[in-house]
């Protein structure tokens, strides 16, 4: 029931994951955050099994900065899209990660940039991308009306429109998003859309 898109325009690239973190019928909390800040440029968005998701996500994290630490300069969006890739590859033959990843990311030489990666590390380079349920009305939503140049308001109402999508057709729709942006000013929260808050139990 997980819901995660991403796609670039002119100079940024955006993703957006719901928030709930859901097990059967049960909805735990409505606060968990999918979107990891891999480092001062780069974003990783995942849905999957919650124990492959953070742990496989941290261990990406972790390594990017370990590149950086040991050489002086940082890994490009493609480079740690190719090691998340390797990563998955090699677990896939041993102890497979149940985990999907949105990687965006912005570099000096190529600009902003988006690459789908899955749980059988696929690897692929996109304008647009989704996982989870939500994709089978994001996607749709974004081939109707996406487009390379947009600037970034065109793109948050893109955005919107996707969220409002799976909050009208999906059945089980989550009900929070955030939204994060990266572009030459870095990696950063944009905007989260709320439409149910987490209640607090009183002591008795």
């Amino acid at each position: 029931m997980e819901c995660v898109f991403g796609l670039v325009g002119n100079g940024f690239a955006i993703v957006a994951a719901d928030t709930s973190a859901v097990h059967s019928i049960l909805v735990h909390k409505n606060n968990e955050d999918k979107i990891m800040v891999l480092d001062s440029h780069k974003l990783v968005a995942a849905s999957g099994e919650p124990g492959d998701r953070v742990q496989f996500t941290e261990y990406v994290q972790k390594n990017v900065s370990l590149y950086q630490f040991r050489n002086g300069i940082p890994l490009t969006t493609s480079a740690a899209a190719n090691f998340t890739r390797g990563e998955l590859a090699t677990a896939l033959r041993k102890n497979p990660y149940s985990v999907n990843i949105l990687m965006a990311g912005y570099d000096k030489e190529a600009g902003a940039s988006l690459y789908y990666i899955d749980y059988i590390a696929t690897l692929h380079k996109v304008d647009k991308g989704a996982f989870g349920y939500g994709s089978y009305f994001s996607l749709s939503t974004m081939d109707r009306h996406y487009r390379s140049d947009m600037t970034v308001e065109e793109a948050i109402e893109l955005v919107d429109k996707c969220i409002l999508e799976i909050r009208s057709r999906l059945v089980i729709a989550p009900p929070n998003f955030i939204i994060k942006i990266v572009d030459k000013n870095g990696a950063r929260v944009h905007a989260t859309r709320q439409s149910v808050q987490d209640v607090t139990t009183a002591a008795v």
